[in-house]
């Protein structure tokens, strides 16, 4: 009876051992010195590398300042930058060169008015290509996105990391759990069976 519990016993210790496993991916968080040898958890003691592999694959691969340019430029902004220019143009010839130059605006009809609002339209138009590449340009060379993801992720405390990792990778740590222990299972099915086999035969 005791050689059909193998499988079992095969599949709790294929489970336990990938929960040690994945358990020794973080902790112990600090090094624990022993006789001959130092252990701690990979997350923990390879924090700064993660950290700086990950700062330079969000700089170079998720995040680009091409991006933001071509942001800058797309037809859609273009056409939400007109509207908030007409506004903005709309307000001051109404309401705030009435403000500051009363003399002047009680000279001013309509049709004066639309052609100076086409006129700072239009060469507002010329200028904001120039502008949004200066000011990108400003931008990339004043953000180092890989050194500042990679400070973010080296001041994570180890707890932070662990619970960050834990909420992406959750259900692969389970079927890693899991997958040891059908493997172990399996594992002593086959024993259970050579066993068998090699008693019929003697």
């Amino acid at each position: 009876m005791l050689l059909y519990t193998i499988p079992l016993i095969s599949a709790l210790i294929g489970w336990f051992t990938n929960f040690i496993a994945i358990k020794m991916l973080f902790h112990p968080k600090k090094k624990v010195n022993l006789l001959l040898f130092s252990i701690q958890g990979i997350f923990p003691k390879r924090q700064d590398i993660l950290a700086q592999k990950l700062g330079k694959i969000v700089a170079t691969e998720l995040f680009s300042f091409e991006d933001i340019k071509d942001r800058f430029t797309s037809t859609e902004t273009a056409h939400e930058i007109n509207n908030v220019l007409d506004e903005k143009l709309e307000d001051f010839l109404e309401n705030k060169l009435r403000s500051a130059l009363p003399m002047l605006s009680m000279f001013m009809n309509d049709n004066m008015k639309t052609k100076i609002k086409n006129t700072l339209h239009e060469e507002f138009q010329n200028i904001l290509p120039d502008i949004l590449n200066k000011f990108s340009t400003k931008l990339e060379k004043d953000i180092d996105v890989e050194e500042i993801v990679a400070n973010k992720v080296s001041a994570f405390s180890t707890d932070k990391l662990e619970q960050i990792l834990y909420s992406i990778m959750s259900k692969e740590f389970r079927f890693i759990e899991v997958l040891g222990g059908f493997l172990g299972f399996l594992i002593g099915i086959i024993q259970v069976l050579i066993i068998h086999f090699q008693s019929e035969l003697l």
